[in-house]
């Protein structure tokens, strides 16, 4: 049987000043829920990881979280969930999230989750992983990261083979579609465990 497809999303924890960016995650979590793609995700009920969840579920969707324990004494953490992963740190969370994921997307969000993106964009450029990436760049949100981009590549800081190492869509079903374009797996992919930190099996 093959295996069922999981995304891991990053995402913020709080909803954003625009309305668009909350109605994205039910977007995004209506996408997933029907072509029956399981959601990895960081485990809370608040913000934009709260829409995400609760869209999920409501849809009849399958939702994994990853959480760290500090997240669970804090209350944090989403009680509605059949499958929580409650790890050491958040350093775990991250190693977590990115073995179970085969594809990966980014939701408007703070420092944390572009920092998520950037670690995966940075161990895809590492071959650490040959996953997909993507970002759902609501009402131009990361348009001002996409030319820092631009501008590390014309500062010749990003080498031209790196320069498209992930993909952007407006719309989370023509997200969810280019990415399963594109995750064709090698005939020996490396992988990323949890259990071994950040270098491949």
């Amino acid at each position: 049987m093959e295996k069922k497809l999981h995304i891991t999303v990053f995402c913020g924890s709080r909803v954003g000043r625009r309305s668009e960016y909350a109605e994205a995650a039910r977007q995004l979590a209506s996408v997933l829920a029907q072509r029956g793609i399981t959601l990895v995700y960081g485990g809370g009920h608040i913000g934009l990881m709260g829409v995400l969840a609760d869209a999920m579920l409501e849809f009849g969707g399958q939702v994994i979280g990853v959480i760290p324990e500090s997240m669970v004494e804090s209350e944090l953490a989403h009680t509605g969930l059949k499958e929580l992963h409650i790890v050491p740190s958040m350093h775990a969370r991250k190693a977590l999230m990115a073995e179970k994921g085969d594809a990966f997307i980014a939701l408007p969000g703070g420092y944390g989750t572009a920092e998520e993106f950037f670690e995966m964009v940075t161990w895809r450029l590492l071959k650490l992983h040959d996953k997909p990436i993507g970002l759902l760049n609501v009402c131009g949100y990361f348009d001002a990261l996409l030319a820092w981009v631009e501008h590390a590549f014309a500062e010749e800081f990003i080498a031209p083979k790196y320069r498209q190492l992930f993909v952007v869509e407006t719309q989370a079903a023509a997200l969810v579609d280019r990415l399963l374009v594109l995750r064709t797996p090698t005939a020996d992919p490396p992988v990323i465990s949890s259990e071994s930190g950040y270098a491949p099996r």
